[in-house]
């Protein structure tokens, strides 16, 4: 049976931890309603994270960023340079091939520079469609990371290549929340509208609801956790010295990304501390967090969001390495609004973190009422974009034939 909805392509690419993935699937799943999505995904897909269905994905020979920055091939078949002239390759023909009606691009032009060589030319094969020019959509998270040096000239650069290739922005977050001026310099110069469209969460967390048995446990979390071993460590340092009196235990969700070396450690340590388990995947970390006494993650975009749709007492510790601000950022507005505890991360130590663990058990979140109806909204703003970016072809297309009939 032929496939009516229309083709959508959708670039994604995950660096550091599953964020990026995470979010951009739940929106690909939304609008596999509307449309026939075609993911390209540019990082290493976790075997157990389920792909929404309807969503055809399509992994381009993965590559990521090391802690010092760097490009490197998360595959060891190839080297990166290798996979980069592939990738490049492999994004124009799946356009060629989809011949898609919107382009939905994860981040760039307000990040990602180091993936340009495959952007630009996708943007510039999109710009060239004369008759049948696809949308062209940016979706952005809710708060940028700041550059500091050079971060004028960063975010020029990307105002300047959003208003050539790009017909919209989507912001994913609530106005209340954070808005993109606050975190892009260059926000005047941006032509394009801006659309802001709530937070995203995946399907099962929209759904999820109900009374669930609370049970006296700490969980930890780092997301993918290519970034959490030093989380992680000083999670279990705490742990051994929390006195019996404490009558907690501990569950660490140490993620598909995390070294295995160090994968390999902490099992070590589950087997020698009573109370102690651990995990690499757990398919519902909401839902986790919901049956546990209090959470310790990092600040990302999902986990953040996790915490707020839990109600747990939360400690997160923003990962701040190598400049990056943006989860600090995210945690002192949550933390201005009662909703989590926050530690930075180059002052906690086991002490400290004991401490913390102790004050938390008898934390009381606030509850938020930030827009959490992010993926369907999306989905309604595409679809309003591409009606009046079709009505108005129309539109021109009539005054073309009248203007002919005119002068025949």
């Amino acid at each position: 049976m032929r496939d009516s909805r229309e083709p959508l392509l959708f670039y994604c690419q995950h660096s550091l931890g599953m964020g990026h993935l995470v979010r951009s699937l739940a929106l690909a799943g939304s609008l596999a309603g509307r449309f026939r999505v075609v993911l390209l995904n540019g990082g290493k897909l976790p075997a157990r994270l389920a792909v929404p269905f309807g969503v055809e994905v399509v992994n381009l020979p993965p590559l990521g960023l090391d802690s010092e920055g760097r490009l490197v091939s998360r595959d060891g078949r190839r080297t990166a340079e290798r996979a980069k002239e592939l990738r490049r390759a492999l994004v124009i023909e799946t356009y060629r091939r989809t011949r898609p009606r919107v382009v939905l691009v994860e981040l760039f032009p307000f990040g990602r520079k180091k993936f340009a060589d495959e952007l630009l030319p996708l943007l510039e094969e999109a710009r060239d469609e004369r008759a049948r020019r696809p949308l062209v959509v940016c979706s952005l998270r809710d708060i940028l990371v700041g550059k500091r040096a050079g971060q004028q000239k960063h975010d020029a650069r990307a105002a300047e290549t959003a208003n050539r290739y790009f017909d919209a922005v989507l912001v994913h977050s609530d106005p209340a929340f954070a808005r993109l001026e606050e975190s892009l310099g260059s926000y005047e110069a941006l032509a394009v509208p801006v659309r802001y469209t709530g937070f995203v969460l995946p399907a099962q967390e929209r759904a999820a609801g109900g009374a669930v048995k609370v049970e006296r446990q700490i969980l930890v979390s780092a997301g993918g956790g290519l970034v959490g071993e030093a989380l992680f460590r000083a999670a279990v340092a705490a742990y051994t010295l929390l006195g019996e009196n404490d009558d907690v235990t501990m569950k660490i969700v140490a993620g598909p990304f995390l070294p295995e070396a160090a994968w390999r450690s902490l099992r070590e340590s589950a087997r020698r501390l009573h109370g102690l388990s651990v995990r690499r995947f757990v398919p519902d970390l909401c839902a986790e967090m919901r049956r546990s006494a209090a959470s310790v993650s990092q600040c990302g975009y999902n986990t953040a969001l996790d915490v707020l749709r839990a109600g747990v007492p939360a400690l997160v510790v923003p990962f701040a390495e190598g400049g990056e601000d943006e989860q600090s950022n995210r945690a002192r507005r949550l933390e201005s609004l009662g909703a989590l505890r926050v530690a930075a991360q180059h002052e906690l130590d086991a002490p400290r973190l004991a401490r913390e663990l102790r004050e938390l058990l008898a934390f009381r979140p606030r509850q938020s009422a930030l827009d959490m109806d992010g993926a369907r909204n999306s989905t309604r703003v595409v679809e309003t974009l591409l009606r009046t970016r079709t009505a108005r072809a129309s539109a021109r297309g009539r005054t073309t034939r009248d203007a002919k009939e005119a002068r025949a």
